[in-house]
Parts: C-alpha cells; sequence; structure tokens
C-alpha cells in the first residue's frame, strides 16, 4: 500500500516527467524511474478510448440513426488510434482526422443529424483534443501549426458545404484545440529549456573546476620557482665564491666550481624564462619568503581568534624537511583551517598534528562534531579548495585521504615525501 510520502514522492516525479521531453518512438513520461508513472499515459488513452468507442457508436445509432455497421467502423477509426498516439501522435492524426472528416460527410445524409451538433460530435470533440494533448508534447511548432490551420479549413469548408445543419461546433473545436496545443508546447518548452539549463550548469561547473586545477597548478609551479630558484642562488654564490672562500685550490676545481656556477646560472635563466607566463603583471606578493611549518602556530591562533578551538601538535623537524614539502604541507593546513571557519560549527574542535612517519610528512587536521547546536558561517561550497590540496599532494608525490567523519566532522590526512621516489624506488 502507498503511503503518503511515497504518493508525495510519486506526484513530484508525475510532474517533472510531464515537462520533460520524450524522445521519437517514445511515450510522455518514459524517463520517469516509478513504472506507475510510465504506464500512466497507456492507461488514460485506454481509458478514453474504452469510454469513447462504445458511446460514439451508440450515439450514432440511436441518436444519428446511422447504420449500425457504418456507426461501428466511424466509431473504431475514430477512437482507436488514440492509442497509436501515445508515441506516434502525427500518423494516427492522420487516421483520426480522417475517419472525422468521413463521419461528417456520412452524417450528412443521416436522419437524425438536423438539430444535432455537426460536422462534429461531441465525442470527436472530445477524441480530438486528447490527440492535440499528445501531438503537443511532441511534435515541432511547424507541424503543430499546419495541424491547427488544418482543423480550421475543414472546420470552414463544412461551414460553407451546409451552413443550415452547421452549429458552430467546428469553431469551437478549432480554438480549443489551439489552446490545448499552445498550452501543451509550452509545458514541452519550458521542460527543454530546464534541460538546456542543467547540461550548461554541469558544463560550467566542469569549466569552473578545470580552471581552478589550473589556477592551482600555475600557482604551485610559482611557489616551487621561488624555493628552486633560492637555493640555485645559493649554489651559484657559493660556487663563485669559492675560489676566495678556499685557499689554495687547484686549477682544476677552480674551474669546477665555474662549471657548477655556470650551470646553476643558465638552469635559473632558463627556469625562469619558462616559468614567467606564469607570473602575473603585480608580482609584489610572491617577492615574499614562502611559509614553511615555522608559520603553522600562526595559522593555528588565526583560528583560534575567529573563534574555532584548535590546538596544534607538531614532532616535525624543519630542518629535515625540504622547502618545497615545507609549503605544501602548510598551504594544505591554510585551506583545512579556512574552510573549517566558513563551513563548521564554531563550537566543534579542530586538531591539527604534523608528524614524520617512515619518510613521510604526515599532516592532520581533524574538525570534530560540534558540542553545542550552532550553524556555520557557510553553508556549501564550490569544492576548491580541496581540488588544490589534491593538487599539491598528487605533485609532490603523496597521498590525500579528506572526507567527513561518520560521527560529525571532516578529517584531513595528508602524506608528503621528504623525498623524490626515484624510478627503481619502492
Amino acid at each position: 500500500m502507498e503511503t503518503p510520502e511515497t504518493l508525495r514522492a510519486g506526484l513530484r516525479e508525475l510532474g517533472t516527467a510531464l515537462i520533460t521531453p520524450a524522445a521519437s518512438g517514445q511515450a510522455p513520461l518514459s524517463g520517469a524511474s516509478k513504472a506507475w508513472v510510465r504506464f500512466l499515459p497507456y492507461a488514460v488513452v485506454l481509458a478514453f478510448v474504452a469510454s469513447l468507442l462504445p458511446v460514439t457508436v451508440t450515439v450514432l445509432v440511436q441518436d444519428y440513426r446511422m447504420g449500425g455497421a457504418l456507426a461501428g467502423a466511424l466509431g473504431s477509426a475514430q477512437t482507436a488510434p488514440l492509442l497509436l498516439a501515445v508515441t506516434r501522435p502525427l500518423p494516427a492524426w492522420w487516421i483520426v482526422g480522417v475517419a472525422d472528416v468521413l463521419g461528417a460527410l456520412a452524417l450528412l445524409g443521416a436522419d437524425g443529424t438536423p438539430g444535432r451538433s455537426w460536422p462534429w460530435t461531441p465525442m470527436v470533440v472530445v477524441g480530438y483534443l486528447l490527440l492535440m494533448l499528445l501531438l503537443g508534447l511532441r511534435e515541432s511548432r511547424r507541424t503543430l501549426v499546419a495541424v491547427w490551420l488544418a482543423t480550421g479549413l475543414a472546420g470552414l469548408l463544412f461551414e460553407l458545404l451546409s451552413q443550415d445543419r452547421s452549429d458552430g461546433v467546428q469553431l469551437l473545436l478549432f480554438v480549443l484545440s489551439g489552446v490545448v496545443l499552445v498550452l501543451t508546447y509550452a509545458l514541452r518548452a519550458r521542460g527543454e529549456a530546464q534541460q538546456r539549463l542543467v547540461v550548461q550548469e554541469t558544463i560550467s561547473e566542469a569549466e569552473r573546476a578545470q580552471r581552478t586545477l589550473l589556477e592551482e597548478r600555475a600557482r604551485i609551479a610559482r611557489e616551487l620557482h621561488d624555493v628552486v630558484a633560492h637555493h640555485m642562488s645559493v649554489i651559484t654564490v657559493q660556487a663563485d665564491s669559492a675560489p676566495y672562500r678556499i685557499q689554495g685550490l687547484p686549477a682544476e676545481a677552480q674551474e669546477e666550481f665555474a662549471a657548477i656556477a655556470g650551470s646553476a646560472r643558465e638552469s635559473l635563466t632558463e627556469m625562469r624564462r619558462l616559468l614567467s607566463v606564469l607570473r602575473s603583471e603585480d608580482t609584489r606578493g610572491e617577492l615574499a619568503p614562502q611559509p614553511g611549518l615555522d608559520r603553522l602556530q600562526q595559522l593555528v591562533e588565526a583560528t583560534v581568534r575567529a573563534g574555532v578551538p584548535t590546538e596544534l601538535t607538531f614532532s616535525a623537524d624543519p630542518a629535515e624537511v625540504p622547502q618545497a614539502v615545507q609549503l605544501s604541507a602548510y598551504r594544505i593546513v591554510q585551506e583545512a583551517l579556512a574552510n573549517v571557519v566558513r563551513h563548521s560549527p564554531s563550537s566543534a574542535r579542530t586538531d591539527v598534528a604534523v608528524r614524520v612517519d617512515r619518510g613521510d610528512l604526515v599532516v592532520l587536521v581533524d574538525n570534530g562534531p560540534p558540542l553545542s547546536p550552532t550553524p556555520p558561517l557557510e553553508h556549501g561550497g564550490t569544492g576548491h579548495g580541496l581540488v588544490g590540496m589534491r593538487e599539491r599532494v598528487r605533485l609532490a608525490g603523496g597521498t590525500l585521504d579528506a572526507g567527513p567523519v561518520d560521527a560529525g566532522g571532516f578529517h584531513v590526512e595528508a602524506r608528503l615525501p621528504l623525498r623524490t621516489k626515484g624510478p627503481d624506488s619502492p
């Protein structure tokens, strides 16, 4: 038995499916997940046919005094093709339209036609409007306009053929069919617009993610350039000054130091040339020393001042950690704490731990469940912070585990190798 919640969910799905255009050869609502919603168009049309067919035959025989065989043939031709209209509305319209015209011509010779609806019987009007509904959900605007004009033209011709018998029903059908076609086409156009909007939003989200990835790569490249440039500059200065600082160096050693300095200067020049395109016009912020593990305490103190209780546990020797790894660790902690401030309730405790484990620098940021029901500063997010963290860890050759915790809160664990693994390394 359907519960009220299940029924409401089904009705919501029905409303969504009604404005979702069906593909050619498929029935309306064919994309719905619930079986009863998918079979609903067939059930509705079958109910109409089962009602209209006997009523049409009875009215033609008893009221219009038409022969039983002819009434049965016309009734079947005017109603049974509605079942075809569920998936093929335009061919069904041709069949029903021809049958309606032939029925109107046959009623000219029937004894009971005077004083009754002509050229269209009430059953013809009901069946034709249902056919217009199915046409409007499927066919193009040009086809719908042609069908509507053909409906009006047929009514006009019958009006000219016998004005005495006409009671204006052809004008009524012309107006009502136009209204149904406009409403159903507008409904379908709205569904198509929503589908295009969803596709565009998906494309835009993918473009934003790609742009964020490229921006983060560029930022990492600039920072690595600064780190490597510093060490290359130190090598150059030490190699150039070695003959003056160390007395009695052989000529071969002096030439070796000169070659080292030259190679370092050449490598530094090439690196700056290759990465110059990543520099913005305003590079004043990039000339400052890059942050490392010694500035993690400042991040934690800033988070505490923002109202989030945070504690740092630090058991690594910065002197043993390469500058590039220190920078990646700092940025990961910075982004994780920024997310805590934005998205976590102020009553949730955060623990930051940095340690060395089996040749890796391990960075842990655990944001626990809130102690009291205080709302976060922001709801939702773009996910760009996680993209940046994953990119930094990937370029460093490490691993990242980030996600929500079952008990509440968020967990970030990054492992950054302290040395670059060669091709033969395990």
